[in-house]
This record gives C-alpha cells, structure tokens and sequence, in this order.
C-alpha cells in the first residue's frame, strides 16, 4: 500500500479516472448518436455503432475487480436470472392502479381510485414493454405542444374534450393546443388572468398543487412563469391523462383525494388550483378543503375555476339546479371562513381565496377541530380527518408562520426556515450548506461521465432518496424537472426542506410501485435506496419497478456501497440494461461506488414479448 501523500498513489488514482471517464464519455457519445438518430431503431445506426464501440477499449476493459481484489470481483460469476417480458397487454400497466382490482374497491369518496397495490403474490416478474414505434419524445418546450402518437396511442380524449381543445390528433402526434374545460381559449390567458391577483412573476409563488389536473396544460403553461405545478388525476375514464401529461414533460403523478392523505407535507405549496376539478369540496363537513389548507402554506393561495362559482349566471349551462348550486358556494364560503381564508378576489367563474400568514386573527379557527396528530407529516395511507392543522406559533401579528421564503430563485440555496428554526433533528444550517457543497461535486463528476446530462435529453427525472433536495438543487434549469422522493422509512423527513427550496416532492415506500405510468421518466437517480430497504423487501422489485417507468434508452445512476451495487448489478444484467460501475469521486479506496446504466431500447412483440405475466 502506498503511503499517505506518496506521488504513485496520485499517478495510480488519476490514471484510473482517466480510464473511467474517457471510457464512459465514449460509451454515452455513442448512445447519444443513437438516441438523435431516431429512438434506436435503425439497423445500420446500430452496426456503426457496434463497429465505434470496439475502439472504446478504455470502457470494455475498465474491470471493477482491479479496485477491490477476488471476493468483489467474482459479481459477476453468479448465475443471472433473466427477466421475460410482459405480455403485450401490459403496456400501460399501473400496478396499484389497476382497474380490474379497482372495481373491487367501494366507489364512495373515490375510494376505488385510491392506490390499491398487489399482494406479493400477484407481483409481476416480468419486463413491461413499450408500445410498438415508441420513439424518445421531443424535447422541452416542444414537448409541451406535441407528443408522439405511438408513445400513448389513446385517442378518445381528442374525440371527448374536442371543444375544449385539451388534445388533437394530427397525423402521427398529439398535439395539445392548451386549452382546458374552464379555459378552452388556451392557459396563457387564463394564468395572466390569475397573475393579475396571484404574484406570479417575481417569485414569491413558486410551488403548486393542481387537482384534478387533466393533461395539465396548467402546470405546462406555468413553467413559463418558473413556477413547478405538482398534478395528480385518477386513472380513470379519461384515459391516460397523466400519461398525457408526463409525455409532454410535466410534473404529474395518478391520484385523488379521497379517503387518505395527499402524500406532501404541511406548508408544502404557494398555490393550489381545481379548475373544474369534480371534487366535492363542500362535501364530507370540509374535510377536502382542510386537506388543503395542511398542504398550503401560510399566505398561499386556493384558486377554485368553475362551478359552483357564478352560478347564478351559469346553473342553466351547467344543467344544474341553481338551489344545489347556491347550497354548495355557501358551504365552499363557510369552510373558507372557518379555515380563516380570505377572499382575495372573483370575477366571472374565477375565485381565489388567500391563507392568512398566521393565526393572529382567526378567531373562527377557535371554534373549529383541531389535529390532535403528534407528527402533522406522517401521511402515508393515513385517513383524512375533519379537522385543522394548527400554524406554527408566531409572535407578532406580521409574522409568517414557519418562516418567510425567499423569492425564487434566491430560495434555492437559501437555508430553509425548517433548518434554521431547527425543526429537522440532526441537520444544522452548517450540515445543509455541506449537503449542497457535496452534491454540486457529485454532480459534476456525472457530467464528465454523462454528456447528455445537461444537453435536455432528459427531462423528467426522479430522485429516488431526495434528502434535502441538492441533487435537484443543483440540475435546476429550465431543460428539467425533478421528482424528489422521500422514502417514508428514511431516517429523517426532510420533505418539508424540499419545497422551502422551491422544489416539488412527494412521499413513497418502494416497496410497492410508484402512481405513475410506464416509460414516464427520462432518468432515475438513486442514492442509498438499496441501502435503505436492504432488510425492508426484495430488491430484485425495486429494480423492476425502476425499469417499468423507465423511458427505452432512459438513464440510471444508482449510488451505494459496493457489495450492495454488486448484487444490484447482478439482477439488472438480467434486464436488458447496459451497466459499468465506477468509483466514488474520492478515488477507489472509498467503499461507495456510483453505477451507471442505460436501459435498451425494445417494444412489444420484439424478442418473444407474447409471454404473460
């Protein structure tokens, strides 16, 4: 062994980084060439690059066993157990959404529309497999407008909700005009309309919750505004619209308010949104709109867009009584009161209501239930309540309860409130200015690795152990978004710091599937995951899980200690991933590596994909 500071243990360690990133730039140039040349389908794009590849000599011969001697060398002589794909049926396959199971369920408060997820027992082992022709989606901002008709070949939106001009089939793409049911005339409109009474445009309003989202052409149309919209809409009769929303490059995931809690935190959004959403918010004795007086913050605002609002003017075009209608605005108002929001402003079918920054002057909240829950943040699968989440205390009356955030983008690096106010135990502001400090090298080191990462080749992108957020801290641009997620077994929840920051996140275990759609992101990165659930369930199902929202030629950077990685590898050679391990960027004498994998490009009915699940 070398001694400390002896110059052949520089040379030794340099070259093997040399190695390392020369070869990997070689092998994510090549797959560049083959993502632009047209989704990986040409034949002859594939011989050329099988004929560059074998000059990548660096890649081919980078062996990991050099850094760790016999016993971590010998990953790869296990018998691999190689994974069939689905039958073609399970294309679009949501596995705690499934409808067949769904039905099962009781329909009263969307209850069956709730996540329902499989026993073990009923658990796939198998590969979902892409839709013949999928293509890699068009890039940001086009994606917005245009997606793919092979990717998500459901047309009975374009025939639907034609007047409202939510989506038109057009030859071999959608395209999505941004209209929406309350705004047929297109999003941009309608958010400057909300942007004359919501400050949009300075940064004060970053975070948002759209319910009931459709193909949310809101969120879409909001990023121009850099505010991030979370949306969530059921899997339901109108087919694929999260599906929809996710291949335009939006933030979505499938959900409803219904019977548990929305997995976010407490003073989570600056904003909320239902535009004709459906939700019963009078209904239950509030419970709906308590739910999202939790998840707002203080001095956020609820937009509510269409019925019951100027139902007066409207009850005979709804074809609905006007005494119902009347009954449910004045329900919609006393909970309001109740919850001491304050109507800002309504116009037309347009009504918006503002958080009070502090309980100061809500003698109304005095005579309502308070939660009585010893950690207001423990969500997952939790019941809905009919009561209030208490503020924060304050001391004066212009004081913000929790803290007041910075404008965006200040807020992003900014120490959050819930870390100065040393609400989150065990991370001091010192801890967090180093969490970002870290994560800004980390994240370079991938860069010299993974050209494509800052090129807009991926769009979506999940982190699947968010921690304080500084992995997406530091991708931050318009090219991209992330899904930061909180495991809900992690050591410490720090969902709340995520969106101080001015980032979106959400809760999950994963140990069951995630609410989304198939082939929905662009690139996983998971740091720690294995670690976490090593004696919690079967990895061999996390990685499954990863590959089937995983996009065809979609990316992986998987951290974790080496003999975790090792066993991670050895399960994803068995599914159709392209995969090189590489050391930490402190050298190879550091027991955390970073493995690197690309997911092949295949579809329905290529390779014996008729068997079933």
């Amino acid at each position: 062994m070398a001694t400390k500071g002896h110059p052949g243990d520089n040379r030794t360690r340099n070259s093997v980084s040399m190695f390392i990133v020369a070869g990997f730039c070689c092998f994510f140039y090549l797959l560049g060439a083959w993502q632009r040349s047209g989704a990986g389908k040409g034949d002859s794009i594939a011989l050329e690059m099988t004929k560059q590849a074998k000059d990548c000599s660096i890649f081919s011969n980078l062996e990991f066993e050099t850094h760790h001697g016999d016993k971590m060398g010998q990953a790869d002589d296990f018998e691999v157990k190689i994974f069939k794909p689905c039958g073609d049926s399970y294309i679009d396959y949501t596995p705690c959404q499934e409808q067949m199971r769904a039905m099962t369920f009781p329909r009263e408060n969307m209850n069956y529309r709730e996540r329902h997820c499989p026993p073990e027992a009923e658990k796939l082992h198998c590969l979902i497999p892409a839709p013949k022709g999928y293509v890699t989606p068009f890039q940001w901002p086009k994606s917005r407008d245009y997606v793919p008709y092979a990717n998500a070949p459901h047309k009975s939106l374009t025939v639907e909700k034609a007047v409202q001009n939510w989506v038109q089939y057009e030859g071999d793409v959608f395209r999505f005009p941004g209209g929406g049911t309350q705004f047929p005339q297109g999003a941009d409109a309608y958010i400057e309309q909300l942007a004359s009474v919501i400050p949009m445009d300075n940064g004060t309003v970053r975070t948002a919750l759209d319910t009931g989202c459709g193909v949310a052409s809101w969120g879409a149309y909001l990023f121009k505004k850099n505010v991030v919209a979370m949306s969530f809409a059921p899997r339901d009769s109108h087919e694929a619209q999260v599906q929809f929303a996710l291949e335009r490059g939006v933030p979505a995931v499938i959900g409803v308010l219904g019977t548990i809690k929305l997995p976010y935190p407490c003073r989570a959004f600056d904003m909320a949104h239902c535009s004709r959403c459906l939700i019963p918010w009078g209904g239950n004795d509030g419970m709906y709109m308590m739910e999202v007086d939790r998840v707002l913050r203080p001095g956020g605002y609820w937009i509510l867009s269409g019925p019951p609002i100027n139902w007066r003017n409207n009850y005979q075009a709804w074809e609905r009584p006007k005494e119902e209608l009347e009954q449910e605005q004045k329900k919609i108002e006393e909970i309001a009161k109740l919850l001491c929001w304050e109507k800002t402003h309504e116009k037309g079918e347009i009504a918006i209501w503002r958080k009070r920054i502090n309980n100061m002057d809500c003698k109304e909240r005095d005579t309502a239930t308070m939660c009585k829950s010893t950690y207001v943040n423990d969500v997952w699968y939790k019941k809905l309540e009919v009561c209030i989440t208490p503020y924060p205390e304050t001391l004066s009356s212009d004081e913000v309860a929790g803290g007041k955030l910075k404008p965006f983008p200040e807020r992003l690096n900014t120490v959050p409130p819930r870390i100065a106010g040393d609400e989150i135990p065990g991370v001091s502001v010192d801890a967090f200015q180093e969490d970002n400090k870290m994560w800004q090298k980390y994240v370079e080191a991938y860069k010299r690795i993974n050209k494509l990462l800052d090129s807009g080749r991926y769009r979506n992108i999940m982190d699947m152990n968010a921690g304080l957020g500084s992995f997406a801290a530091v991708l931050e641009s318009p090219k991209v978004w992330v899904m930061n997620v909180m495991p809900t077994i992690a050591e410490r929840d720090t969902l709340g710091v995520i969106f101080e920051r001015g980032l979106i996140g959400i809760y999950h275990d994963w140990c069951e599937a995630f609410s989304t759609y198939p082939r929905t992101y662009d690139l996983i990165h998971a740091s720690g995951v294995f670690s976490l659930y090593k004696d919690k369930c079967n990895a061999e199902d996390i990685l499954l899980e990863m590959d089937r929202i995983l996009r065809p030629e979609g990316a992986v950077i998987i951290r974790d200690h080496a003999d975790v990685l090792n066993k991670v590898k050895r399960i994803a050679s068995g599914m159709r991933w392209n995969m090189k391990m590489v050391d930490q960027e402190e050298g190879p004498r550091v027991a955390q590596k970073v493995l690197f994998a690309v997911k092949r490009y295949w579809v329905a009915g290529e390779n014996g994909t008729t068997t079933a699940g």
